[in-house]
């Protein structure tokens, strides 16, 4: 393929090292003269191990060569990979005037090229820039309808400095935000050398896949380090403790607890939570993001019963109680606690849970539910038909009831689902997820 390469970065140059070693043709676009130079005499203007001897033999088999042409570069190539800097400004902000600029050039040069011509961004963006600033300025410039007059998508980059060449061969994730068929079909040509299956979803989303895994590898980082501090106060060497954990696949490094939804409870994780933060002060060890966690699992609640009292009825009806299907532990469980807001705020409701018949509960159980939910078997009812006739809005907090509730339900009566009924179906006028 004939392709442009936007930006001789980390991600630009990598990218345009390694599309030339792949046998592609590559032209490497950059303003500043000094780094097209040192590409064009084999030298990488960057710091990357293996890099040097991919530009010394893209160079030498003249599949790659640098220019701050951009006419030059749009009509000599296909598709275009834009990789210029996306910095902070000093409020924490993002600047995108390089992205702007460039895109600039790019809609000017491809207002007079007769081809179809693909953009593909892999700057790092936040959601909804590809809308705001990315296609508008594109169609402005060159004066065409994108996916008509030129193609567009999103390409989050996920290639780490001193290991990026090993990335790029080896990708955890390929991501492609979509706009038009087109552009991802000449994608997916490009893509075929590789073993990861790529992924193909919307702009938007793609544009959030790259801030949420930098967010995740950003908040494992602290994690350990966290975990490491209090572990070594207590005389414990941290990283065995973190070799133990991650040698567990089937819940700690596994999609377990990645879906969003509502918050955590049960006889376990609160408890636990809170006796080690406990144990850190003890150490006068601080624990930020231990505490935050019980902040991030408060604002759940929060938001549940925000969405609850959005919707303007009064009887609420609650599918679900216990802090999880399949048991009948109330202990901790988030929906008691929704319950018990809503309860106390004057809402008239109504709650099924399969599992939970008050003349049968013993032990903790029990003991929980006469200290703090005396009045819990006035709510109760062992008929989810009773809840549904009584609901002006339903609370869906119990995925094993999913199916039963929308059998029943099939008014324009508010659903706020805690568990998420359908994949496919996402927050509207009547049914609103919690984090969807």
């Amino acid at each position: 393929m004939q392709i442009s390469v936007f930006g001789i970065g980390y991600v630009g140059a990598v990218s345009a090292a390694c599309l030339a070693n792949d046998g592609h043709n590559v032209i490497a676009v950059d303003t500043n003269l000094q780094k097209v130079g040192s590409l064009n005499e084999g030298i990488s203007p960057i710091v990357e191990p293996g890099l040097d001897e991919l530009i010394k033999s893209g160079i030498r088999h003249k599949r790659l060569v640098a220019t701050s042409d951009v006419r030059e570069a749009i009509h000599g190539t296909d598709l275009s990979f834009v990789c210029v800097g996306t910095p902070s400004r000093a409020n924490g902000s993002l600047d995108t005037s390089y992205v702007s600029a460039a895109i600039e050039q790019i809609g000017a040069a491809i207002r007079e090229k007769n081809a179809f011509h693909s953009v593909v961004m892999r700057s790092t963006i936040l959601p909804g820039t590809m809308e705001s600033i990315v296609l508008p300025a594109l169609e402005r410039v060159s004066g065409r309808q994108a996916g008509v007059g030129f193609g567009v998508a999103y390409y989050p980059e996920f290639l780490r400095e001193s290991t990026a060449i090993a990335d790029y061969y080896d990708p955890g994730a390929i991501i492609f935000g979509r706009h038009d068929q087109a552009t991802i079909d000449s994608l997916l040509d490009l893509h075929k050398i590789f073993k990861a299956e790529p992924r193909i979803v919307s702009i938007r989303t793609a544009e959030a896949v790259k801030y949420t895994n930098n967010a995740w590898h950003a908040l494992k980082i602290s994690f350990a380090n966290e975990i490491g501090n209090i572990c070594k106060d207590a005389g414990i060497d941290g990283h065995a403790v973190m070799d133990v954990l991650c040698a567990d696949t089937r819940l700690n490094i596994s999609k377990a607890y990645l879906k969003p939804g509502f918050a955590f409870g049960g006889s376990c994780l609160p408890k636990d939570l809170r006796a080690l933060r406990f144990a850190a002060r003890k150490l006068d060890v601080p624990t930020p993001l231990l505490d935050a966690t019980m902040l991030a699992n408060e604002e759940q609640l929060r938001r549940a019963y925000a969405m609850v009292a959005a919707t303007g009825k009064r009887r609420i009806g609650i599918v679900g109680l216990s802090f999880k299907p399949g048991t009948d532990d109330l202990r901790e469980s988030p929906l008691v606690e929704l319950a018990e807001r809503l309860y106390g705020r004057g809402y008239d409701i109504r709650i099924y849970d399969p599992n939970i018949q008050v003349s049968k509960l013993t032990g903790a159980n029990l003991q929980f539910v006469r200290a703090h939910l005396p009045h819990l078997a006035s709510l109760l009812t062992d008929d989810i038909n009773d809840v549904v006739d009584h609901a002006e809005a339903l609370v869906l907090g119990n995925r094993d009831e999913a199916g039963r509730i929308v059998d029943i339900v099939d008014d324009e009566r508010p659903l706020i689902d805690l568990v998420r009924i359908d994949q496919t179906r996402c927050s509207g006028d009547f049914y609103q997820g919690i984090c969807w």
